[in-house]
């Protein structure tokens, strides 16, 4: 629930004014963009941004491609080094000659996606010279997005004081330097730091910017502390900020999690006394309140109830009621649910599978794990990473090398998981149990897939090999690692940029 309430304060859109202020960029973009990018030429693009070991070959090779680049395919070849964790200097240069091409506009995807890659891996003076790049070309590319997107890297590996010295140097970057900019920034102290400096860098700066619904809203969604959320609710009153529905499902939110049910009926019959109507996250919030106060089948109730209000479950208030009976250990209620889900149309997704991957993988249930990734598999849901993740483990723990192999060759069929994160749990087990030829099968997948395995299983795997005399297929490994460039042997070695701030 909280996840969908942070997309929805998030989501935000590009001003269509900019393209009547811009017509020839807006004419560039349009022609120069195509809605049927073929897959092929973004993964040939990728493999060029992978495999080049110099800016000269790099644009060489793009020359010699015959690959059409246009902004949809840059964003996509972007989207595929974010994901694929390509190499970021390489990508880095893809995204300056693609963007120096007289007459040529990136997008702000484009943007926003290469300072994740470069904040990722901590380049953080290359994002203010890209940033500083744009500015001269084409500011409005510079959203409030844009700021979060930085923040959130910044406020990863460097204190708050420093995010804020981030923050204050958008000043001069961004076109409007206002009250969304600091919304971005308190969405990124809520999320990675802690509501405490949120709410601390709030008061600070607040009176610098003039706080709107969202910003409270976005205050309001990350406490956990009910008096501290009474705090900000009677705040936002005496600064004349209304409440919305939002507003009053954050602070549902924080009752039923702190198993105050009652005031969280309160602030319902509130809500209907303003004619706000309760929606499906209000009931859904209620539902898990009561979960925890151990009354799953009050909560079952609430799915019957909601129709009153003029609203149906969705999948997340479903999941919300099957999860209070996996917490009970009432796992046929729980199957009851899911098959209720399906009779009225909703399709169950991964967090409900997970809900009961969950209970089998601390139960050590194997059997009934499988049983349930083949029924997922057969009703076309694809596992998530945290299904992939309790799948593996758990086949590590019993030693089940065909059930883990049949895993990982899903995954390398329909694309879903995180192939570092599974694979170093697949390369342990396999290593364990002496399966270097599948281990190296599902090495060289990986690396077909464009995504590079971990320093650790590669390692593992190198001794083995070592052991086992095989010459051969130790060297085409190590070719196919330094694609993506010298294995780093310890943290410390790490060579990236430092975080520098204004003075």
């Amino acid at each position: 629930m909280r996840a969908a309430m942070v997309e929805h304060l998030s989501s935000q859109s590009r001003p269509y004014r900019y393209f009547f202020q811009n017509p020839v960029s807006f004419t560039f973009r349009v022609f120069c963009s195509e809605s049927s990018v073929k897959n092929d030429d973004v993964e040939a693009v990728y493999r060029i941004i992978s495999s080049s070991n110099s800016s000269g070959n790099l644009k060489q090779s793009l020359k010699s491609s015959g690959v059409f680049l246009s902004n949809d395919l840059i964003d996509k070849v972007l989207k595929r080094v974010r994901f694929g964790h390509g190499n970021p200097l390489q990508t880095l240069e893809f995204f300056n000659y693609t963007g120096n091409r007289k007459g040529f506009y990136h997008t702000a995807f484009s943007l926003d996606t290469m300072l994740y890659i470069l904040g990722r891996s901590r380049m953080f003076e290359k994002i203010w010279d890209v940033l500083t790049d744009v500015r001269r070309k084409d500011r409005t590319l510079i959203t409030s997005r844009t700021v979060m997107v930085v923040l959130a890297r910044v406020a990863k590996v460097c204190s708050v004081r420093q995010t804020v010295e981030s923050f204050r140097r958008f000043k001069r970057l961004v076109p409007e330097f206002d009250t969304n900019c600091f919304n971005a920034l308190l969405r990124t102290l809520c999320q990675e730091k802690s509501m405490t400096d949120a709410r601390n860098v709030y008061h600070s700066l607040k009176h610098s910017f003039r706080p709107n619904l969202q910003t409270f809203n976005i205050l309001l969604s990350g406490w956990k502390s009910a008096e501290e959320a009474e705090g900000f609710f009677e705040e936002m009153r005496q600064m004349g900020v209304k409440p919305d529905i939002v507003s009053y499902n954050c602070l549902v939110d924080v009752y039923c999690k702190g198993r105050e049910i009652e005031k969280a009926y309160k602030v319902v019959e509130k809500m209907r006394d303003e004619e706000i109507m309760p929606d499906v996250i209000t009931h859904t919030s209620i539902i898990g309140g009561l979960g925890l106060v151990g009354q799953p089948d009050k909560a079952r109730v609430v799915l019957k109830e909601m129709k009153e209000d003029g609203c149906y479950p969705d999948a997340a208030a479903y999941n919300a009621a099957i999860r209070n009976f996996c917490i009970a250990k009432r796992l046929g209620d729980a199957y009851s649910l899911m098959d209720e889900m399906v009779n009225k149309g909703l399709n169950p997704n991964a967090t409900t599978y997970n809900l009961f991957f969950r209970v089998f993988y601390w139960s050590n249930d194997l059997r009934s794990s499988w049983n349930l990734y083949v029924r997922m598999m057969e009703t076309g849901c694809l596992p998530n990473t945290q299904s992939c993740m309790f799948l593996i483990r758990l086949f590590r723990r019993q030693e089940e090398v065909e059930m883990a192999l049949q895993l990982w060759n899903d995954m390398v069929e329909k694309g879903f998981g995180s192939y570092m994160l599974v694979s170093d749990v697949l390369f342990d087990l396999l290593c364990n149990m002496g399966k270097l030829v599948e281990a190296e099968r599902c090495f060289l997948q990986m690396v077909e897939k464009g995504h590079k395995p971990s320093n650790v299983s590669f390692r593992r795997i190198k001794v083995l090999m070592e052991l086992a005399n095989k010459q051969d297929s130790l060297g085409n490994l190590s070719e196919k690692m330094a694609i993506f460039g010298p294995i780093i042997t310890s943290p410390e070695s790490t060579a990236v940029s430092t975080p520098s701030f204004p003075s």
